[in-house]
């Protein structure tokens, strides 16, 4: 399976997921421009950063949205229920949101030499940590599902690529694999549930406890559009199949929010509700950011950034285009920008009145995780904060034509709203 984003806001992620940041969390002092943990009425204003740790490993300083990113290799974080999580190579790291102090550290076990973390996703008693083996070897993806309190390796299953586990807890985890979602029990791996999602290659959505996978009925995703959408229950996997009132659903299932559907195609979008009514359409050239809480998509319509409600189609915001270049995610109305560079920081822009509404401290270089399941990365839709890789101090290029190595990388958390 995989899983849809506009073409206009993956321009910017795309190349961000080339360059996702590799290293393991350390121990040790913490910036010289932040302490290790802030303390009193600045920690709940948003925009404060609220600790900072060293990244191990070799970084560069890379100009534009790359930031600080390592020389060679990948990693991937993810945040969610009072962890900050990063993978590396094979080892993964847990971070006390609230403290900045290390948890745990564990390096996972029992995969081919040259395998990576290709995702990490945190829930509620559980990490979720996809595993790619190396170029040539037959199998694909695993998801290993991990003791949120400890780090212990619970079991592990196969997966889809940017698929894995989309709900997981102490006892059980639903898998998205190639041609099935199936409820695993991860203490004994027998099968609770499982549901077929027709051929390889869907697409799905995670909204309001409900998985949505896209069912091509043979056809082509692209051009033959989608003849239906299978709902399913992530606790029960009780299944309902919707289908457009006519035809099939254009385009690609890019958002599911308050159960309506939001597809897109190269200059269009549709929205249909959970019993395949057509909504609205609207002319647009590309999706680039979604706020779950407030059932609004932000679509790119001539020169401007629409907030459009995916329930009534009204447009409840208007921005110039130019500023999503800078957008990253959003929340409540208030898009997370990032400068670039040497004199980055971090800041909260307010879609509705055009006006930043906080910024941060400043954080040079820095760098966005990308998971392209939309289930990890640096922000969670439920979350207060978000994950930033930094560099501190930058040291000399190896040529003239390459970026400054990253002297001091660290990882930042920067609150976004008051928890």
């Amino acid at each position: 399976m995989k899983v849809a984003r506009g073409p206009a806001a993956w321009a910017k992620r795309g190349l961000i997921a080339v360059v996702l940041v590799g290293a393991a969390i350390i121990p040790g002092r913490a910036s010289s421009s932040q302490p290790q943990h802030c303390s009193g009425l600045r920690c709940t204003t948003p925009g404060s950063v609220l600790w900072t740790r060293p990244l191990s490993g070799s970084w560069l300083a890379q100009p534009g949205v790359s930031g600080t990113v390592t020389s060679q290799g990948g990693a991937y974080a993810a945040s969610g229920a009072g962890l900050a999580i990063v993978g590396t190579g094979t080892t993964v790291t847990a971070i006390s949101e609230a403290t900045g102090r290390q948890l745990w550290r564990v390096s996972l076990a029992g995969f081919p030499a040259g395998s990576s973390i290709s995702g990490v996703r945190a829930f509620t008693s559980a990490v979720a940590v996809g595993i790619e083996p190396p170029a040539g070897q037959p199998d694909g993806r695993r998801e290993v599902i991990l003791s949120a309190a400890s780090g212990a390796q619970l079991r592990s299953f196969k997966a889809a690529p940017y698929g894995g586990a989309v709900e997981a807890t102490g006892t059980s985890a639903v898998i998205i694999g190639t041609r099935t979602v199936t409820d695993f029990a991860t203490r004994t791996g027998r099968v609770i549930w499982s549901r077929p999602t027709g051929s390889a290659g869907q697409t799905w959505r995670v909204s309001g406890g409900y998985l949505y996978v896209t069912d091509s009925g043979g056809g082509s995703l692209a051009g033959s559009g989608v003849a239906a959408v299978r709902r399913i229950d992530l606790q029960t996997g009780a299944e309902q199949l919707i289908r457009p009132a006519r035809g099939v659903f254009p385009g690609e299932l890019t958002e599911a929010a308050g159960g309506d559907l939001l597809f897109a195609g190269a200059e269009q979008v549709w929205a249909y509700d959970a019993t395949g009514r057509l909504l609205w359409t609207r002319s647009s050239t590309g999706v680039e950011l979604a706020d779950s809480g407030q059932t609004t998509v932000y679509l790119t319509s001539g020169s401007r950034l629409l907030g459009v409600s995916i329930a009534s189609g009204s447009v409840v915001s208007s921005s110039a285009v130019s500023v999503a270049a800078s957008l990253y995610w959003v929340k409540g109305g208030i898009a997370l920008g990032l400068d670039q560079n040497g004199l980055g920081d971090a800041w909260g822009y307010d879609l509705k009145s055009r006006r930043v509404a906080w910024s941060s401290t400043g954080l040079p270089w820095p760098h966005f995780f990308v998971d392209l399941s939309g289930l990890g990365g640096s922000a969670t839709p439920s979350g207060d904060m978000v994950l930033l890789a930094t560099c501190a101090q930058v040291g000399s290029a190896a040529s003239a034509n390459s970026a400054p190595r990253c002297a001091r990388p660290e990882l930042a958390a920067v609150l976004t709203s008051k928890p």
